[in-house]
């Protein structure tokens, strides 16, 4: 069974960084494509960053340039610079045996966290 586990969620003011952790564990042998994904207040899951096990990143379009995921083995993390209030939301860290898709949420079937909340105040 492996065990998804994020970490760094706060409140901080909007032009603010953050950042967020995630440890996933259970089989040390086996290198996981990652993702972070989040759930704005009333709206659906969305895809943020993902990166694959060459450590290439790919990003949603709405945090391209203000976002970076970076992973050290199976710990990956998400480094938020210059955040707005439209950056709340619950922010969700998935792995998977196989490759992800910022786009498509539906494409991960593998294990998800619980979930760190970010919230941006203006």
């Amino acid at each position: 069974q492996v065990q998804v586990v994020e970490s760094g969620g706060d409140s901080v003011q909007a032009g603010r960084s953050l950042t967020l952790s995630c440890a996933a564990s259970g089989h040390a042998d086996m290198t996981y494509f990652g993702g972070w994904f989040r759930q704005p207040p009333g709206k659906k899951r969305e895809g943020v960053a993902i990166i694959d096990v060459a450590g290439n990143p790919t990003y949603a379009w709405s945090v391209k340039g203000r976002f970076t995921i970076s992973r050290a083995q199976n710990n990956f993390y998400l480094h938020m610079n210059n955040v707005t209030s439209d950056d709340t939301a619950m922010y969700y860290c998935a792995v998977d045996t196989r490759p992800l898709s910022v786009h498509v949420v539906s494409t991960v079937l593998g294990y998800w966290g619980q979930g760190t909340q970010v919230t941006v105040s203006s």
